[in-house]
């Protein structure tokens, strides 16, 4: 990955002050641009140095070409010695000149994409700005929407703006009503989490999860498979009713492919590694090594990887599909609960590459389909403008949608909208145009990623907000996925016992309950 080099050259009609203006609204340090100004007219040095050696090495090589035919072999092979010498010397200052290039683009890849300018600068997501609401209409009781009749096959009616500010009102005054009976018993009216949805439904088993797959594992079955697939097969139809070509990508990657289209701290934090077999010597090779994919934009942000595109093949839309691998290090809290935050789950990524002048308009284009997708679906939602600090190395700008969850009458994030400009193209070399005699600048696309739906936590949004005191009704949209199922009927009681944080002392308790039979059955022994 990376940012043009020719930005920091000012004799190439670069302006590193743009690039300073970038890194302080990124909160990142402005003394980089610097030392990469330094480094590259260092690595320039060093370079013509090792050319010049190199070009005086081919006129010695034509004078002892010119001495053999002559049959002057002495002086030729007199020569022939100055000429290791200056091979040698030549590959010092070639590999001088590597290691300065090497220094030079690990800082490279340090700085951000250019942050476009309709960017709020800020330090904190709690600036994230709100540039849109929308809700569906219902009837008095828009929380639960227990009585709203999915009549619209294609799209649900819905408001934003002041209205769905009100809907929002409401809907919190609703929360607090029905938070004071929840959880007082099966039957009850209440409100439930998504995971206390799912288990009652009984579509997922955590427990023999976790004991097969450690932390955060767990098997999705019946009503919760079928739900999930149903998002699945929806979201493929959906984006390919928008001339979408679908993909089904590979589930890892090899190293020097991740290496361009993943932030290096991605390695540890978020990635997990395949390993294979080692080479005859015990060294890595491109098999040894590879890395399981956090989402389908990485594979195919690689797929046209040093191709040269027609600019009439533009936009070039993928709706990608792939099963995703993320450690998930630092969550914690509340989005633990249930399946909203695994370790494997599924999703469906919108990727275009398009040009230049086109991304932005593109980039809008994307969040739209987003969007479409949850209002068909009924989901109240809001799209929030993400802030400088909090944009990844590729963005230049970032959306994210973000969906209510009742339970917590909170938002949460279901989509993220980036435009990363020709931040990984450039690294992958995917260019486009005409190949002109004499035209030395490469034009490359524009790469954009959106999610559409990851699927698991899709999933839990429609389980709060489609809950009743008897099951769940299925969204419109996907039941002729579910052979025209309406609605989930609830298949086993709320046990306290279930409850994540029960299981716990749940847990703690079997444990005293074996180390004091095994306290009686020694004593019992000894008499």
């Amino acid at each position: 990955m990376g940012i043009d080099i020719n930005l920091f050259r000012v004799d190439k009609g670069g302006n590193p002050d743009i690039v300073r203006e970038s890194q302080r609204k990124r909160f990142a340090p402005v003394e980089t641009v610097d030392e990469i100004i330094q480094l590259d007219n260092e690595w320039k040095t060093a370079r013509f140095v090792a050319d010049e050696k190199n070009k005086d090495i081919n006129t010695l090589q034509k004078e002892i070409t010119a001495l053999m035919k002559s049959g002057k072999k002495d002086e030729a092979a007199s020569l022939l010695k100055k000429k290791d010498q200056l091979t040698q010397e030549k590959l010092e200052l070639s590999e001088a000149a590597n290691a300065k290039e090497r220094v030079l683009n690990q800082k490279l890849n340090a700085i951000g994409n250019l942050v476009h300018e309709s960017c709020v600068v800020s330090e904190t997501e709690d600036d994230n700005a709100v540039t849109k609401k929308w809700w569906p209409k219902g009837d008095a009781s828009p929380f639960t929407w227990r009585d709203f009749h999915w009549e619209k096959k294609e799209q649900v009616e819905g408001v934003e703006g002041a209205e769905a500010e009100a809907f929002e009102a409401e809907t919190l005054a609703k929360r607090t009503e029905l938070l004071k009976s929840s959880k007082a018993g099966a039957g009850v009216p209440g409100l439930l989490s998504h995971h206390e949805v799912l288990d009652r439904l009984d579509g997922y088993d955590p427990d023999r999860g976790n004991k097969i797959a450690g932390h955060r594992g767990y098997f999705l079955k019946d009503a919760g498979l079928e739900l999930n697939l149903a998002l699945v097969q929806y979201g493929l139809d959906f984006l390919g009713d928008r001339e979408f070509t679908k993909l089904s990508t590979p589930y890892f990657m090899r190293k020097e492919f991740m290496a361009k289209t993943a932030q290096l701290e991605e390695f540890d934090e978020a990635l997990y590694t395949v390993k294979g077999e080692l080479g005859p010597n015990g060294e890595e090779t491109e098999e040894s090594t590879k890395y399981l994919i956090a989402t389908s934009e990485q594979p195919i942000s690689a797929y046209h990887a040093n191709e040269w595109l027609e600019e009439s093949e533009f936009p070039l839309k993928y709706a990608g599909f792939s099963t995703c691998f993320r450690k998930e290090a630092g969550a914690h809290g509340r989005d633990n609960w249930g399946i909203f935050r695994v370790h494997q789950f599924e999703k469906i990524e919108q990727f275009v590459l398009t040009d230049p002048e086109k991304s932005w308009e593109m980039h809008e284009e994307m969040l739209k389909n987003a969007e479409d997708f949850y209002q068909s679906l009924g989901i109240p939602y809001r799209v929030v403008s993400i802030v400088s600090k909090a944009l990844n190395n590729a963005a230049a700008k970032k959306y994210d949608l973000e969906a209510y969850f009742p339970f917590q009458g909170t938002y949460k994030e279901l989509v993220s909208c980036s435009n990363c400009t020709d931040y990984q193209t450039r690294a992958l070399e995917i260019r486009f145009g005409g190949k002109k005699l004499n035209d030395t600048t490469k034009r490359y696309a524009h790469a954009l990623n959106c999610t559409l739906t990851a699927t698991e936590r899709t999933l839990c949004c429609i389980l709060e907000n489609f809950q009743t005191t008897e099951g769940v009704v299925v969204p419109e949209p996907l039941r002729r996925y579910m052979r025209g199922k309406e609605f989930l009927p609830l298949r086993r009681r709320l046990l306290l016992l279930l409850l994540p944080e029960v299981r716990l002392l749940r847990s703690r308790f079997v444990l005293c309950m074996k180390v004091r039979h095994e306290f009686c059955l020694n004593s019992l022994c000894v008499l």
